[in-house]
């Protein structure tokens, strides 16, 4: 985008429209966007104005949200939109929130198609192949997206990345981590914890091992320099959400999880700027690093190679785009 560009957006008000309704993250981050900003707030000059409320038909626990939240958003002023084509000629980016990841593909190439900023939520997809696929389309269209946890925004998190304890030598991540059948395992909630790991230790893990009980899902990877970071998906007991990392310096605590706002300011910062905050390949390889934690556990625990699960979905992404473009 150019200053010229850049300047324009800063003075007019940036339109907002969501895509599914089935999930709690709609009501919070509109409420976010659509709260009193003062000028210079990097939330200022934006408003969710329209939304399109259908997400799963499939999974019961988000299908059953949508006419709660569809009122809700009406209640806010939300134009409600009755199909994803009219909802992109209202506004000018868009929230993909459907909480049903075997649908994003599908919504996604929709909102490439119109040319619009997306900003899609977790999980970018329901297994490696779309997340590629996804990935390869917003390139194809030169559209701007990307997709992230909340988790990755804690200011913990975020002090580690910014060098708090040197150099990061390990990490032990933690979250929440009901599973979804039609999700690869920990994509559904564990997502949060593997976003943690993630941004502590960076990209360039090799293998990955996997160990699943009925109590807990415990991923442990080998980076290309040695080191290792584990991802524990709590399904039983206590839960939470948090870690340990290990660096040059120090041990340092991560920190738990403190909301949303921090992940809806870098959401309005990408809308205005067209800048995407997090390289593609740190984000598909996290997606890696948890298809290789499935493929390990289906294969009883073995080391799984990440390059290996990357390239048979990269062949399955090319069927994929070849389907949705026939």
């Amino acid at each position: 985008m150019t200053m010229a560009a850049e300047e324009v957006s800063e003075s007019k008000t940036i339109r907002i429209g969501i895509i599914g309704l089935d999930t709690s993250h709609v009501p919070a981050f509109t409420k976010e966007f659509n709260g009193d900003h003062p000028t210079g707030d990097p939330m200022s000059g934006f408003r969710v104005v329209a939304a399109y409320p259908f997400g799963s038909s499939a999974i019961e626990s988000s299908a059953s949200r949508i006419p709660k939240y569809t009122e809700q958003m009406k209640e806010m002023g939300i134009t409600i939109a009755d199909s994803i084509e009219q909802l992109l000629g209202m506004v000018d980016c868009i929230l993909l929130e459907t909480n049903d990841g075997t649908l994003h593909l599908n919504q996604a190439l929709q909102v490439f198609r119109a040319g619009k900023p997306v900003f899609i939520d977790k999980p970018t997809g329901a297994n490696l192949s779309e997340v590629i696929a996804i990935f390869r389309a917003a390139k194809q269209y030169d559209v701007p997206m990307f997709s992230s946890s909340s988790l990755r925004y804690s200011s913990g998190a975020q002090a580690i990345r910014g060098g708090k304890v040197g150099r990061v030598l390990g990490c032990s991540s933690y979250s929440p981590c009901s599973i979804e059948p039609s999700h690869t395992d920990l994509y559904w909630y564990g997502i949060h914890g593997v976003e943690t790991l993630y941004t502590c230790m960076g990209v360039g893990c090799e293998s990955v091992t996997h160990t699943s009980t009925d109590d807990y899902e415990l991923a442990v990877g080998t980076w290309n320099d040695g080191r290792v970071g584990t991802f524990r998906g709590i399904k039983n007991g206590k839960s939470g959400y948090g870690g340990l990392v290990f660096g040059e310096k120090a041990v340092e605590d991560i920190g738990p999880y403190e909301g949303y706002k921090a992940l809806v300011v870098q959401i309005a910062k990408f809308f205005r700027t067209g800048v995407v905050p997090i390289e593609p390949q740190e984000t598909i390889e996290l997606y890696a690093f948890m298809q290789a934690a499935q493929a390990s556990k289906d294969a009883g625990g073995v080391p799984i190679q990440v390059k290996d699960v990357v390239e048979a979905a990269e062949r399955e992404a090319t069927k994929l785009l070849e389907s949705a473009t026939e």
